[in-house]
């Protein structure tokens, strides 16, 4: 559905324990795309530039890799701003999965693998019950992200 059902607290509570990340965007952003390359080396191939790269520690030091993963985590951001307006969170979801569903023709299973991530990462820095403030989010970005493609065809 295009309604989003979060409550008062849980918006308050994701938004604090995405705070936490988002402190570090490029760090955390950087750590994430890296685990994703290194753990699903497929998705590396949508990345013309990073195609190369086999280390996980040359990737960290590229200044693409980093500002993609700076990117992602904006995105994320602007998102988590507006979990309590459906319009302007839709506002962002659907622009940006429409560019990766026709453009970027992006598999739209790498939203859930990069999601885990995200929630693996928030975890391990921040404890489970960060991870849970956040996870219902990051449920709600994939499911809004696999509309917008199946609309577009996919």
């Amino acid at each position: 559905s295009s309604t989003m059902s979060f409550s008062e607290a849980e918006v308050q509570s994701a938004r604090s324990a995405w705070e936490k990340m988002y402190v570090d965007a490029e760090d955390n952003g950087t750590t994430v795309l890296v685990r994703m390359f290194t753990e699903h080396p497929d998705t590396k191939s949508y990345f013309t530039h990073f195609k190369g790269m086999d280390s996980a520690e040359e990737m960290k030091q590229s200044d693409q890799v980093r500002g993609h993963g700076k990117k992602v985590f904006t995105a994320i951001n602007d998102m988590v701003q507006h979990l309590d307006n459906s319009e302007a969170f839709l506002g962002i979801v659907n622009p940006l999965g429409k560019k990766h569903a026709t453009q970027l023709k992006i598999d739209p299973k790498n939203f859930r693998v990069i999601c885990d991530i995200i929630l693996q990462l928030m975890e391990e820095k921040f404890g489970g019950d960060c991870k849970a403030s956040f996870e219902k989010v990051t449920n709600e970005i994939c499911t809004h992200l696999n509309n917008v493609y199946k609309a577009e065809g996919w």
